[in-house]
C-alpha cells in the first residue's frame, strides 16, 4: 500500500549532474525517514544518504559526501537527491526507501538508472 516512484535518472558524462526524485504515496510522508540507496550490477546494495522526517538532519556515505545533497518537500510527498560532480563509480540503480517512524519495515521504490560515462 506504500508506493514509491523514483525518477530523474539518465546518462551523463563524468562531472555532470542529475537530480533524482522520489514520490511517496500510501503513507503519511512527513512521518517517513527517507533514504537513498544504490546498487551496481553484481554488487550489494549500498546506502547513499538519509534525511530525517523534518529534513533537519541529513547523512551521507563517505563516497558521495560533498557531491550529493538530499532534501525533501513534505508538501509534495517528495524526497530528492541532487547529484553533482558525478563519477563513473556512481553508476548504479538508485532506490528510494521510506521507513515510517517507529516501524521496523521500510518500503522501496522500483529504482531509477544512473549511468555516468567517463
Amino acid at each position: 500500500q506504500v508506493q514509491l516512484v523514483e525518477s530523474g535518472g539518465g546518462l551523463v558524462q563524468a562531472g555532470g549532474s542529475l537530480r533524482l526524485s522520489c514520490v511517496v504515496s500510501g503513507s503519511t510522508f512527513s512521518n517517513n525517514v527517507m533514504d537513498w540507496y544504490r546498487q551496481a550490477p553484481g554488487k550489494q546494495r549500498e546506502w547513499v544518504s538519509g534525511i530525517s522526517r523534518s529534513g533537519e538532519f541529513t547523512n551521507y556515505a563517505d563516497s558521495v559526501k560533498g557531491r550529493f545533497t538530499i532534501s525533501r518537500d513534505n508538501a509534495k510527498n517528495t524526497v530528492y537527491l541532487q547529484m553533482n560532480s558525478l563519477k563513473p563509480e556512481d553508476t548504479a540503480v538508485y532506490y528510494c526507501q521510506a521507513t515510517p517512524f517507529g516501524s521496523k519495515q521500510g518500503y522501496w521504490g522500483q529504482g531509477t538508472q544512473v549511468t555516468v560515462s567517463s
